[in-house]
């Protein structure tokens, strides 16, 4: 009797033990499925956060390459001539302190028509699509001067020169027109045109650029005005 009891006392405490263990291992179980549900989760929650970013990321790059793929597009090749032409006007200005004497003969205006007419006799009709273009070349030029197309002393002498509703272009001349055709392709990188109506237009502007070369003795002032400039 002694003797079973004994074995049924051990047998108890034993089961008590693996018991334990058991619920021991039943709750780091449960620990482990909870992190493991928790982990999960976040995974979850950080790869739709990272896509959402690459999304953005994508459509970000996407709309660069679209401005850039306009900007390389709109390729306008200044003449050689025509390029030492806006060194020299940099250099009259910002260094030795002199400024294109106003208004200018001939204004942009009338430049505008004499190409008008030099197209107009060298295809034997008038040509709208050149005067539509001519139209938006003269209102890029007036919109674009006082912002990004004046150097920093010359602000002075456009407020003085352009006042009661003076338009620029019957103001100021070849000097500054040449200073739009830098800043042309960043300007039209945000108009909304068809590749074949771009390259189209390009050529056009080089024959402009070609028309302002070939008369550069007689559009170009080959000296300053002296006066004291504005700071």
């Amino acid at each position: 009797m002694k003797h079973n009891d004994e074995n049924v006392l051990k047998q108890q405490d034993l089961d008590k033990k693996q018991g334990v263990d058991k619920n021991s291992k039943s709750g780091r179980s449960a620990q482990t499925k909870s992190k493991i549900s928790t982990d999960s989760k976040v995974d979850k929650e950080d790869a739709k956060n990272s896509g959402a970013k690459g999304k953005k990321r994508k459509s970000d790059s996407g709309v660069e390459k679209d401005n850039v793929s306009v900007e390389n597009l709109v390729k306008i090749q200044v003449p050689s001539t025509l390029k030492k032409q806006l060194v020299d006007d940099w250099d009259f200005i910002t260094q030795q302190d002199k400024l294109v004497k106003l208004p200018r003969s001939p204004n942009v205006d009338d430049i505008f028509k004499k190409y008008l007419d030099y197209r107009s006799k060298k295809e034997g009709m008038l040509n709208d699509a050149i005067g539509e273009i001519l139209n938006g070349l003269r209102c890029y030029f007036e919109k674009a001067l006082p912002v990004i197309l004046l150097y920093k002393k010359e602000r002075q002498q456009y407020n003085e020169a352009v006042a009661d509703n003076v338009s620029p272009s019957s103001i100021y001349g070849a000097e500054h027109l040449l200073r739009l055709f830098v800043k042309l392709p960043g300007l039209l990188a945000y108009v909304n045109i068809e590749e074949e109506t771009l390259i189209s237009l390009q050529q056009k502007l080089l024959d402009f650029l070609k028309f302002l070369q070939k008369n550069q003795g007689t559009f170009f002032l080959s000296a300053y005005d002296g006066s004291k400039v504005s700071e």
